[in-house]
Formats: C-alpha cells, structure tokens, sequence
C-alpha cells in the first residue's frame, strides 16, 4: 500500500480530532503557560530596556555627562566643555528641609532628609520638568520647587517657606515629574530644586562636604556621544571623574532588570522544560485512548509513516493553537503589569510589540514539543499492530534511532538557545544543567522503585499487597509518577525557601543593635562640639565618628581600571567613586584576617587596608599597591592588610581604609552614627540641625523601609515565576495520572469482577500515592532545599535563613495536596462499568 500523502493524512487526523481537543488538553495548557510565561517576561524586559534607551537624553539630561564628587569643575575644564556643545550645570546632595512658621500636619517631622539639587538656567537640556500647577521657569536665588512626598510630609505647599543651611526659600511649585530622576541613582529622599545661585546661599557647600556636582552635555552633531565619552575618560582616568553617555543613562537601573528578567526567564524555561514532561505524559494518553484506531489503521495497511504523520499533525496543531495562544497574552500581559505595577517599575512603557523575545519564546515552545512528544509518538509509529493490542497489559519501551537522533537534535538546539540568548551564559548552563540532573535523579529513583516492589516479599494484607503490586506491574507509570510527584513537592519546598528566607533577610536587615541616625557632613574641626550637642539631648548615646571622603580606585597591581574592556564579576567597587576613610585603629565591625595594621604614630609612606572580598576580585594581596584618585589627585599606596567587613552591622563599612598622615590634611567632612533610645530621635534632629546647619541626617528606619519595599518587591516577582513553576509540576501529575487512567481502568474492571469495591480499590492507590509521596518527601526536602539555597545565596547574595517550620508544614501541605490530585483523578475510574470496559479492551 502507498503512503496516504500529507493531504490525507490531514484529512484524517481531522477528522479524528475532537473539536474540544478531549485528550490533548495538558499539552495545550502546558505549553500556553510555559510560552506566555516566557513571552511576558521577556517583552516586559524587553519594554523596560528600550524604554530606557529611548529616553536617554531625557533620563540622563544630555548626551554626555560628567561628574565629580566633593569639587566642582576648573573653569578651563567648563570651557572645554562648551567646546563640545551646549553645558548645564548641576550639584546635587543630601540635605535636611525645615519649614519655617505655620504648623505644618499634626505628626510633621522636625526635618527631613532631601535630595536638593542646585540647578542653571539651561537645566534641562532634554525633556521638560514639569509642575503639579503652573509652569516651570528658572528659578530665583530665594525660590524652591518640591517633591510631592516632601509637601507630604511637612505639610507645605505653594507660598510656604522652606530653611536649608542658612538660607530660606518659596516654595513656588510641586514637581509632577523630574526627567532626569532615574539617571540620578538610588536617593534617601524626596528632591527640592533651586537654582545654583539659591543653593551657594546655604552654606551647604564647604570644603570636605559630600556634594555632587554633574555637568550635561547637549553635544554638536559632528559629535558621536560613545567616542567622546571613550575619549575623555582615556585621557582624564587619573581626576577622578565617572562619564555616562545617553545609551547608559540609568547603568544600575539597566543592570538589575536585565538580571532579574533573565532569573525569571530561567525559572519560565525550566518550568517549560518540566512542563514537557506533562506534555509527553499528556500525548501517551492520548495516543492510548486511540490505540485501537492505530492498530486497526495498521491492519487496513496505512505504514509507520502514515501513522507518525496523522499523529504528528494533530498533535502538532494543538501545539501551534497552545504556543500561539501564549504568544498572544505573552504579549499583552505587560501592558497590565504595567499598569498594576504603578511606580515600582523604573519607567512605565506603553504597548509594543519586541518579536524578539517572542520569537524567542516560540523557539522554545516548538522544541519543547518536538522533544517530549516524539518519544510518545515514535513509539505509536513503530510498534506492530499486535503489540499496539496488548498495550494494557504488555508494555514495550524503546524508541527507534531515528527518533533518539531527532530528541538528541532538539535537545542539542534547546541548550544552545537557551546560552546564546543568556546574558550570563555560565549561569545559564548551571540552571539547565540542574533541571536535568533533578530529572535524570528521579527518573533513576523511579526505576530503583520499580524494581524494588518487584524484589520485596509481598505483604500480607490485600490493600498493602495491591498498592505495592501497582508499582510494578505490566504498564505501571511508576516513573512518570515519581518524576511528577518529585517536581511537584520539589518545587513547593524551593518556593517555601526562597520566600521565607527573603522574609527574614527584611526582618534582619537592621541588626539587634543598629544605629538611629547617619549624620553626614560634620565639621572636621567641630567634632568636640559635635559629641556636646549628643550628650546633651542623650547622655547614654553611643557614638561613632569617622573622616569622610569619596575616591575612584584608577589601579591596582601593575592594571589601569581604565584600559579593562570589561570589569571582573563582583568588582562593584570599581564603578565611580567610593566612600574612602582614614583611621589608626582597626574600624568597628571589621576583623583583620591578613597583614598587621599600622602603628598609631605611624607616619611612613602610605599604607591601605582593604576589604578581602574586593581583594580577591581585583587579585591582589598584602604588599601589593593601589592607587586611588581622591579629589582629583592620585594616591599610591601599598596593601598593609586585609579585613572581612561585617557588611550587616549597619554600621560604617569601607572597603578602602587608609593610614592617617595620607588623608588628614585633604579637605573632609566627619561623618558619625548615633545608638540611642528611639524616643530622642526627633529632639536629637533639632539639636543637631540648631547647632550646625549644614549636616545631614538619615534616620535608619527609613532607609530600611526602603530596602525592604525592594526586597518586597523582588520577593513577590520571584514567587509569581515560580507559581508558574509549581503549575507545570501539577501538570506533570495530571499527565501521569491520565497516562495510566487506561491501565488503571482496566485493573478496576478486574477487581470489580472480583468483588472488590470501589472504597477498596481507592484505598489501593491512597496508599500507593502515600508510599511514594513518603519515599519522595526527604529527596524533595533535599533538593528543594539546595534549589532555593542557591538562588538566596548564589544569586542574590542574601544570607541563607529560612523558617523551617514553614518549609516542613508547605512539604506536608503539598504532599496532601498532591495525594488529593491523584486521588480526584482516580475518582472517575471507579464509575467505568466492567461490561462497557471490557468490550473497549
């Protein structure tokens, strides 16, 4: 007999198929979730990235920017600016905003911590800032334009007063919106705008202050923006300034969405890639249930290829329906996130459509079908019409080369997707690479428990003797089973991890004994005065006074950090400048693990001592040098040694710790923290602000608050990725189930005739499910527990603490429900009648 053609075959499969898709439900549902998971993820980031991009002039507030901290530019460096294009000019710190008269909200603070930001008549050069009433124009050296939150919180309006320093100003508006905002970087507070005249007034600008002053460029068109970047850094690496170009407008911003879209991308494909277990799962029962169409269009003569293409097309077109779908509200589903997210994302993107991520994420559809349904398929194509007959009884495994050829090609170009799109390649691997191991493990441990029923002496009672029998007779899925049984509680103990764990990272973040205040901008010459005022308002008060500088680590070693094309994993500290300090004791909340630390007379050559973490990235050691660029002038000095920083104390951590004589005579400011009674906080903030204006203080709370709402944040997106997860594990249990619900059938019918009951029946397989959900509860708690270890501790750098009683009690939550799922699948089967069942077999 020839072959039937393509365009029978589509007629036939058809025909067959139920318009309803009765049978291959699981692999349309499997694969939307997995796709639409993927696609929503990778267009939000997608959005997110091109959006940043494309208001990069606006976000950044002009082509180039240069930026300096604690001095401002030479004028010849200004006028070479100029030279370039059209320059604006900005300072920006932190400083504390006080209302002056009037009695502002019932619970107004004395003060409040801001981001003041002194600005020229050209500011800004891209996009516009605009005001909740009114329009903006430059403003008057007595004139202040507010953040929403501040008016908020000191319950100030247009034409109330406002004290910074020694000056006060008019609030003459309320920003609606600040288009250089996410280019400005994480700030502790709302922002206050005035012009630079109006921010001189203050006397907030000293030598030693911690200010930050940014000069924009709107670049002549013969200028390429990367090339004059590229060049002024080359030629200026040794003064200390950082450079940004329209394309990296917001880099931290940039950073954390292209990192966190790939975990969560990660976590979409390998539920997909379990979702394709359901998948298979799903096509063998189906392909079951039409065993008697396959073996009779055997008989009538159809060949082995007729059989693969009638089976392929259909599956094939549920398939393109399921990825389509998910294609679909993949990419629609961003619009809505971003709409319910509100102000937690950095920008907020209209509707577009990126095909890359979508295509992508088709890719990856399509392979994960071809994969998981070939095995099911090939054998439905190979086996003989007489062993198609005797599939509920006698099951043959083994799958042709042809076949294993096609699975091994897939697999090969999944792999290869999955890396070549990968930010991080390597880590990509280790994801995938822990996917299948967890796999492969419990596909073994699937086989080990066949084969040890089949070993075991058979107990006595019926029930017992049943259950364990079920797990080894002729078509048993103990494997499928295992495997989904395994996931499932697998991923309920790596949910329960991550959560908890994440959870109590936001109660730990302050420790036991954390400061109350950072005071920030302290007089070097006012320390004695400083302590006064303290004691004064809090005599019990614990303080801690250290020198405050800013400095640009420009090399270490024999290595320029400017001629590195990429910088090290983990070399953090090498992006701008960083806190810099002297001291000639051993800083509170270090430990020296490496060299000795300096005399307290010592004054030789400079010496640093430096964090050992950043030691090992830039792989330096005791006796080697560094150079750093602080206001402008490079230091040399040679590593004296190494400390591990308690980064959680909450304290003063640095990673550059200098020998006094280097540092004390440059122009500095003191910055201090303050341990008291909670109850002085507010009367302490007028003291301090009576007596030296110009300082800044942060109260600690609420710069917790803040990380935790990120932590918050980050939480609730990890645990949205990971439902998904949890719901291709489920899937994976439906397909084994309903892979089996033939056998299954068939043996109820037996024991029916027999004479057992339905109760008994139920009862055998409660207590088969109970067996492996006993033998998988440890491997689970196991795997899951290394799961979310890895993702707490390797990805995000957290400490790894989770509440075990939660991971106990969710183990034990998922294993019943689980149990209930196999159970509610096995309900059906007691209502096949014996007669109807046997003239199906």
């Amino acid at each position: 007999m020839n072959d039937l053609g393509w365009a029978q075959s589509w007629r036939i499969a058809r025909r067959d198929l139920h318009a309803g898709f009765r049978g291959l439900r699981l692999l349309f549902l499997c694969l939307f979730l997995g796709v639409a998971t993927l696609a929503a993820i990778g267009s939000l980031t997608a959005a997110i990235t091109k959006e940043l991009s494309r208001r990069g002039q606006a976000l950044l507030g002009g082509d180039i920017e240069i930026a300096m901290t604690q001095r401002e530019a030479r004028f010849g460096d200004k006028e070479a600016f100029r030279l370039l294009g059209t320059l604006s000019e900005t300072i920006r710190l932190r400083a504390m905003a006080q209302r002056i008269g009037g009695t502002g909200a019932g619970d107004a603070p004395p003060a409040v911590l801001t981001e003041l930001k002194g600005v020229d008549t050209l500011y800004p050069l891209y996009g516009a800032l605009t005001l909740r009433e009114g329009v903006y124009r430059p403003l008057d050296p007595n004139q202040i334009v507010i953040g929403d939150a501040l008016a908020q919180r000191l319950g100030v309006g247009r034409g109330d007063r406002l004290r910074y320093g020694t000056a006060s100003f008019i609030v003459t508006g309320i920003v609606a919106d600040e288009p250089d905002r996410l280019g400005e970087g994480f700030t502790l507070g709302p922002v206050a705008i005035v012009s630079l005249d109006g921010l001189r007034r203050t006397g907030l600008i000293q030598p030693g202050s911690l200010y930050s002053s940014k000069y924009r460029i709107r670049l002549a068109p013969q200028y390429d923006a990367a090339t004059v970047v590229k060049d002024m850094d080359k030629a200026h690496d040794a003064d200390g300034w950082t450079f940004k170009d329209r394309d990296h407008a917001a880099p931290g911003a940039n950073r954390f969405i292209e990192r966190m879209g790939q975990f969560l991308s990660l976590i979409g494909l390998a539920a997909l890639v379990i979702a394709g277990i359901g998948v298979s799962n799903g096509v063998a029962s189906y392909l079951a249930a039409k065993r008697g169409g396959i073996a009779t269009l055997k008989v009538l003569g159809a060949t082995s290829a007729d059989i693969g293409r009638i089976y392929r097309m259909q599956v094939g077109a549920v398939a393109l329906l399921g990825i389509v779908a998910g294609l679909i509200v993949g990419a629609l589903l961003p619009s809505l996130i971003v709409t319910l997210a509100g102000d937690v994302l950095p920008v907020s993107p209209g509707f577009r459509l990126y095909p890359l991520p979508l295509l992508t994420s088709a890719a990856y559809g399509l392979l994960i079908a071809f994969l998981f349904t070939f095995p099911p398929l090939g054998r439905a194509r190979t086996q003989p019409a007489a062993a198609i007959f005797r599939g509920v009884v006698e099951t043959r495994g083994g799958i042709d080369r042809r076949s294993l050829a096609a699975m091994g090609g897939a697999g090969a170009l999944l792999i290869a997707l999955a890396l070549f799109t990968a930010r991080e390649p390597l880590f990509s691997a280790a994801v995938l690479g822990a996917t299948a191991g967890v796999l492969l493990l419990l596909l073994g441990l699937g086989w080990a428990v066949a084969r040890l029923a089949r070993l075991a002496p058979r107990p006595r009672r019926p029930l017992l003797r049943l259950a364990v029998a079920n797990l080894h007779r002729p078509g048993a899925q103990t494997a499928a089973l295992i495997v989904a049984l395994g996931l499932a509680l697998t991923l309920f103990v790596t949910l329960a991890g991550i959560q908890t764990s994440l959870n109590s990272e936001i109660r730990n973040v302050v420790p036991e004994k954390a400061p109350n205040q950072f005071v920030l901008d302290i007089p070097s010459g006012a320390v004695d005065r400083f302590r006064q005022v303290v004691r004064g308002q809090a005599p019990e008060a614990q303080l801690n006074i250290v020198p405050s500088l800013r400095g640009t680590i420009v090399a270490y070693g024999s290595q320029r950090v400017a001629d590195l094309k990429t910088l090290p994993e983990g070399a953090w500290f090498l992006r701008g400048e960083r806190g810099v300090t002297y001291s000639d004791v051993l800083p509170q909340g270090s430990d020296l693990v490496a060299g000795r630390w300096w005399p307290r007379d010592y004054a030789g050559p400079p010496l640093v001592s430096l964090d050992e973490a950043a030691a090992k990235v830039m792989s330096i050691g005791v006796g080697d040098s560094l150079t750093v660029s602080i206001l402008g002038r490079e230091i040399t000095a040679r590593v004296a040694s190494l400390r591990k920083v308690n980064w959680d104390t909450m304290g003063f951590n640095y990673v550059l710790v200098f020998s006094p004589r280097t540092l004390v005579s440059a122009p500095h400011s003191m910055t201090a923290t303050i341990t008291m009674d909670k109850g002085h906080d507010s009367a302490m903030t007028r003291a301090l602000l009576a007596a030296f204006p110009g300082v800044s203080v942060i109260s600690v709370g609420d710069v917790i608050d803040q990380v935790g709402q990120i932590m918050t944040q980050m939480s609730s997106a990890i645990v949205v990725a990971a439902s998904v997860a949890i719901l291709a594990g489920v899937a994976v249990l439906v397909g084994a189930i309903a892979a089996s619900r033939q056998a299954r059938s068939y043996d109820s019918v037996i024991l029916k005739t027999l004479g057992a009951t339905r109760w008994q029946v139920l009862g055998g397989q409660a207590i088969e499910y109970g067996l492996l959900a006993a033998m998988l509860a440890l491997v689970a708690l196991g795997l899951g527990t290394g799961a979310a270890w890895f993702v707490i501790v390797q990805v995000f750098e957290f400490s790894w603490s989770p509440d075990w009683l939660i991971v106990l009690a969710t183990l034990g939550g998922g294993a019943l429900l689980t149990l209930g799922i196999g159970l509610a699948g096995s309900i059906p089967i007691m209502s096949v009648r014996p007669a109807a069942a046997l003239r199906q077999l």
